[in-house]
């Protein structure tokens, strides 16, 4: 069984449970939140699931006019009640939600002018909450698994990391007001050095044969994989040139690896897979492709989709996705061969398509489904296994460094 939350551009949130039979698929389509005929200003532009200690599934959601909403979800995911909401009175007009993350802590939320927040539902018709101003022009915004750093992107800004306590803490505890998305764009123009609480920031690529300079179009990122070293961090970024790279915090400030992966348009999905060694990227045609990280080869791509895809999710070893094409698409993954350079023998295909009345623009996984949560207690394995290795690599430069 797979299961995923979708939202679609009229504000409304489905959960579609997918059942197998012997011949086919079957989803279970079940509305959780209707729709509004007020218009895209109710479109849901991010969506987030967390389900807490007491296994109680909780959904975020950010609107396109500012507003955001808590939802929790019945045991059976037949219902939903709103918990919180509250609005982003930051987001300008032609402005978007970047990102949205629910956690423990709260829900953290990033929109496309460097407004950062996180809210803490409690109950009331205010929650608390706590403010943080990035620079401008964003197009991605990701928490960390651990939720001690975010990462961010976008256009004429570098992929840029950052130490999350210390982004709030600069805001709450500067004697000056909170500074406004505009301040931190000037500041960065005037200096390359990191802002307070950024712990690392990207260096563009050199200049081209006739010395220009590269433009800066960062579309889509995500972390690779979890890490106990705030200082050490994986990413993989799309560009609006199709590219698609991946940054080691650690070994340089350019990217370690520049595929050319896009086909139409820039990349506008990127997600890491299930697999090793596998993640996910979709340009702003009608291709969405399996990538082998190791080299960058596109392992297989898949057929029959006529939009561009607006959201992926995978849930155990299956991916699904949304479309401009009004369809959910389930898909079958495979990981990549064994050794680089092989031959990739079985490639993933469409295993179901599900029509929805309005576009789709978001979509994740159930996380109390039986395959996301196998996948968390993974997830979990090795953040421990890469807290040990970052551990074992900072003893061992040490030792080197006493030698000389």
């Amino acid at each position: 069984m797979a299961a995923f939350y979708i939202s679609d551009e009229l504000g409304a949130i489905k959960h579609i449970t997918y059942t197998q039979t012997s011949e086919r698929w079957t989803p279970l389509n079940t509305t959780l939140f209707a729709g509004s005929s007020e218009g895209k200003g109710k479109a849901f532009q991010k969506l987030a699931a967390f389900t807490q200690v007491d296994s109680q599934t909780l959904l975020a959601a950010a609107r396109a006019d500012g507003t955001a909403v808590v939802l929790a979800v019945s045991e059976d995911g037949e219902t939903a009640e709103t918990v919180s909401e509250w609005k982003e009175t930051r987001l300008k007009d032609g402005q978007r939600y970047v990102g949205l993350s629910a956690t423990t802590g709260g829900i953290y939320s990033c929109t496309s002018n460097g407004a950062l927040r996180l809210t803490q539902p409690n109950g009331d018709d205010t929650p608390a909450f706590q403010l943080a101003a990035l620079p401008m022009r964003l197009t991605e915004w990701r928490l960390s698994q651990n939720v001690e750093t975010f990462t961010y992107a976008g256009d004429e800004v570098e992929v840029s990391v950052w130490n999350t306590e210390r982004a709030f803490a600069e805001a709450s505890t500067s004697r000056k007001p909170v500074p406004t998305s505009e301040d931190a764009t000037k500041k960065r123009k005037r200096s390359e050095q990191l802002l307070p609480g950024e712990i690392w920031r990207a260096k563009n690529l050199p200049n081209d044969e006739l010395n220009l300079r590269h433009p800066v179009r960062n579309t889509a990122l995500t972390y690779l994989q979890p890490s106990a070293n705030t200082s050490q961090q994986h990413l993989l970024v799309g560009t609006q040139f199709g590219d698609v790279r991946r940054y080691d915090t650690r070994a340089a400030r350019r990217p370690v690896a520049n595929w050319k992966v896009g086909k139409v348009g820039g990349i506008g999905v990127v997600e890491i897979g299930t697999h090793e060694h596998e993640a996910f990227a979709a340009d702003q045609g009608t291709n969405l492709y399996a990538i082998d990280l190791r080299n960058g080869q596109v392992t297989y791509g898949y057929k029959s989709i006529a939009g561009a895809v607006t959201s992926v999710a995978s849930s155990g070893t299956y991916l699904a996705s949304t479309a401009q094409d009004r369809y959910l698409r389930l898909h079958s993954t495979f990981p990549p061969p064994s050794e680089i350079g092989q031959q990739q023998d079985n490639k993933g295909e469409v295993l179901d398509k599900l029509y929805v009345k309005s576009v789709p623009t978001c979509i994740v996984a159930d996380p109390s489904s039986p395959r996301s949560m196998e996948e968390d207690e993974e997830e979990e394995d090795e953040a421990v296994w890469a807290g040990m290795e970052d551990a074992n690599s900072d003893d061992e430069g040490g030792r080197k460094r006493q030698k000389t």
